[in-house]
C-alpha cells in the first residue's frame, strides 16, 4: 500500500471558506510545489522532510481570489 495525498490525486476536494472575506478558497497545490521550479519533481521522501509537517500529511496552499488571502491547511494522506 502507498500513502498518497487525496487532493494532490484528485480523489477529494476541500471547499475552504476565506476568514476575512468567507469567499470560497482555490486549492493551490501542495507547498512543495512552491520551493523551487524542480521540487515538484523531487521524491516525495525528500519534500516530506521540508515542508514542516508530520509524514502522514500534505500540506495545501489556498488562495482567496477575492481578497488575496493564503491559509496553509495540513491534509491527512490516504492508504490506496
Amino acid at each position: 500500500m502507498e500513502l498518497v495525498c487525496p487532493l494532490c490525486n484528485a480523489m477529494a476536494s476541500y471547499l475552504i471558506k476565506c476568514p476575512k472575506c468567507n469567499h470560497s478558497m482555490e486549492n493551490t497545490g501542495a507547498i512543495q510545489d512552491y520551493f523551487d521550479d524542480y521540487s515538484t519533481y523531487l521524491p516525495m521522501e525528500i519534500t516530506q522532510r521540508i515542508d514542516g509537517v508530520p509524514y502522514d500529511q500534505c500540506l495545501h496552499l489556498f488562495y482567496c481570489g477575492h481578497c488575496h488571502t493564503d491559509k496553509r491547511i495540513s491534509v491527512d494522506r490516504i492508504y490506496i
